[in-house]
């Protein structure tokens, strides 16, 4: 389990930035190392909480801040490779061996490997491990309140506009955030395409625990893509 319960990770977070420090093998920061100095940055810039992905990152990740950890595995999965986020048992395992505080996952209504539904899957993990905080990256709002139905503990918008379903929705996506925190009666995490310091502010705005920003921070390619295209 994490080092930190429900209540001092919530009170921990409220109202604070948490900065997701990832970089898959195609991009150029791919790195255990790297993931843990950026971190580290975080951490010394006042940040709440680390988002990260792998056991590998997030354990050099923990040798560095003593930040809780929102820990993913992305893994693709022939059959289903849309739900990559934490999709099977393993990745679960894993995590929760891994000692992180809150594991995430894929919670949009796409069938997960093996033709799993959210529902089933989820009703497993959580009698497997009743004390882990479990939360839910959805795309929509429906999917946020069907998520907090199930037990999901954080109701987070990581998902939207990368479903075909939502595509080409307003981002950041407020008006999900400001419903799911009016109607899911769980603590919601705004994560995706929060871009800007005056994005975070009103997102806090509207009720939220806590943000998740990444891209903004951590990822210089895409940093410096904006800022090219600013010239064009």
């Amino acid at each position: 389990m994490g080092v930190m319960n429900k209540e001092a990770f919530y009170e921990q977070v409220r109202g604070r930035l948490i900065v997701s420090c990832q970089a898959l093998p195609e991009e150029p920061l791919h790195s255990s190392y790297i993931m843990s100095r950026m971190a580290y940055a975080a951490y010394l810039g006042g940040a709440a909480g680390i988002r990260a992905n792998t056991v590998e990152d997030i354990t050099e990740i923990r040798k560095t801040t003593p930040l809780p950890v929102i820990g993913i595995i992305k893994r693709v999965y022939d059959d289903r490779p849309d739900v990559y986020i934490t999709p099977t048992a393993a990745e679960v395992e894993a995590l929760v061996k891994c000692g992180v505080e809150v594991i995430a996952m894929d919670a949009t209504r796409r069938p997960r490997p093996a033709g799993e539904s959210l529902d089933s899957f989820f009703q497993k993990m959580r009698v497997e491990y009743p004390d882990q905080l479990f939360m839910a990256d959805c795309s929509n709002v429906e999917e946020g309140l069907h998520a907090a139905e199930l037990g999901f503990d954080l109701i987070g918008t990581t998902m939207a506009s990368y479903t075909p379903y939502t595509a080409g929705c307003s981002l950041p996506p407020f008006e999900m955030i400001e419903r799911l925190v009016k109607e899911s009666g769980k603590p919601v995490v705004a994560e995706g395409n929060i871009i800007t310091p005056d994005d975070l502010r009103h997102a806090m705005d509207l009720g939220i625990l806590t943000a998740v920003v990444g891209s903004a921070i951590t990822r210089p390619l895409e940093i410096t893509k904006r800022f090219v295209a600013a010239l064009k």
